[in-house]
This record gives C-alpha cells, structure tokens and sequence, in this order.
C-alpha cells in the first residue's frame, strides 16, 4: 500500500480519517466531524491538508469543512448531486467518476440510502474504500433519506469489491450492531465469534473498524438477506432479497 492511513476518535463515536501520500505529501480528511480534532492529528502526524473528501452533507461528516478550509486553504470533495449541502465544496463528483491523489486514482460510488447524495471512495491499488454510513461493521446507516431497494442497491455495490477490500466506516457502532445481528441470526457460527472478537476489543477500548468485504459478506445481517437462516428468523422465506432487507432494517430501528 503506498498511502498511509491515520484513524483517530472524532466527537463520541465518530472516527475520523487522514489518507496521506508520502510522495506527493497531499493529505485528505475522509469527511469533517471535529476540525479541532482534525487539526491535532494533522500536527501530531506533521501533515499539511490538502483534501476533504465528503461521503455526505450530514453535520458529523461535514461540519468541520469551512473552518479547516479557512485555515488550510484545502480543496473539498463532494457529491455532484448534494452540492448545495455540502459547505465549501469545489469538486463536484459523481457515480463513476475517477480522479488522481497523489499518484493514486479514487473511484466515486453513489451509495444513496441513508442521504440521497451520499457517496463512497474506493482506491482499488490500495484495496481500500470509504463508505461513510452506508454500512457500519455488522449494520447499514439508517435510511433518512433513501428508500430500502436503494439502499439494498447500494449495498450490493459495496459487496461486489474484491472481498479483501479493507472497508473504513464512519462510527463505532458495532457491539450494538452485534446484538441486533445475533438477535436475527443466532445460529451463525461466524457471527457468535465475530460477536466475542468485539467485545474483547471494545473491553480493550480498542476500535472494531475497519472490516472487510468478506467479513461482511458472513456475518452482516444487513447484507444476508440470501441467508435462508435470517429468513427463517423474520419468516419471510423465499421472500426477495429487497423486502427481507427492509424488514431487517425495520426491526433494526425498533431494536
């Protein structure tokens, strides 16, 4: 991998980014939750912010823009279709798009679901994607904006990277996430486990993220809804994969 990347605790459960290229010396915040705690990791790591990339407009993602532009004069990325949401923005991309960091390309994802403009940023050199809170470890963002067959559409894209994609979230979530997943998938052997591997980071005070695609793919109940076993659970069997996901989303939100 020729990009650093630098995780770090932002507001309550917000993580924070910093992808940086040491040959070009450009370094991009992956959204804004807290510009002071931005700042500080850009002066412990000795790094100067050239880049915001934006996956969506939301006050925790994007609220630190203005501020960390004024100071550092940084260009902002964000989705062509929320443009009129997200502060400072100078970029505007969209679904498809491509575009250089350093000497790496980063490929925009219109992910819609949770806001309708939200967007991830997968670097395919490096194996990496930023998915905002589209989906979390063992969970998916609420859906605000979007509707389920949108939200399972995008979903899908993010499974469809190579499974040894590393996927950054946005927030630690995930010993909830784990309760609910257990609660509609009992018997899965990789989810138990999973599910004990958590709780012994977060007993560390250690983070969950960042997950895989494969890791997902066995244990995300949010992205199994194939699984004959979390059909069972919700009685929908045979049902389509878009109703036995919103159904799994609709108990989410009441869990």
């Amino acid at each position: 991998m020729s990009l650093e990347v630098h995780q770090f605790l932002c507001l309550s459960d917000n993580y924070g980014y910093l992808l940086h290229d040491p040959v070009s010396g450009q370094t991009a915040a992956v959204d804004s939750p807290d510009a002071e705690a931005i700042n500080g990791a850009l002066q412990a790591k000795g790094w100067t912010l050239t880049h915001i990339f934006n996956t969506h407009h939301h006050f925790d993602h994007a609220g630190g823009n203005e501020a960390l532009k004024a100071r550092w004069g940084c260009e902002i990325v964000g989705a062509a279709n929320d443009a009129a949401r997200i502060p400072g923005i100078d970029r505007q991309v969209g679904d498809g798009d491509n575009f250089l960091f350093g000497g790496v390309t980063v490929q925009v994802l219109e992910v819609p679901g949770h806001t309708s403009g939200h967007i991830a940023y997968y670097l395919p050199s490096e194996g990496i994607a930023f998915v905002g809170d589209t989906l979390f470890v063992l969970g998916c963002g609420r859906l605000f904006e979007g509707t389920p067959a949108q939200m399972w559409h995008s979903i899908g894209k993010l499974m469809a990277l190579p499974d040894s994609t590393v996927l950054y979230c946005a927030h630690e979530y995930t010993q909830s996430n784990a309760r609910f997943a257990l609660s509609v998938e009992p018997d899965n052997a990789a989810l138990v486990a999973r599910s004990a591997e958590i709780d012994a980071l977060r007993d560390k005070g250690q983070p969950t993220v960042p997950t895989t695609v494969a890791r997902e793919k066995a244990t995300n109940p949010f992205v199994r809804a194939t699984s004959l076993a979390l059909q069972r659970t919700l009685g929908m069997e045979g049902a389509a994969a878009v109703d036995v996901f919103a159904e799994t989303r609709r108990r989410k939100d009441n869990f």
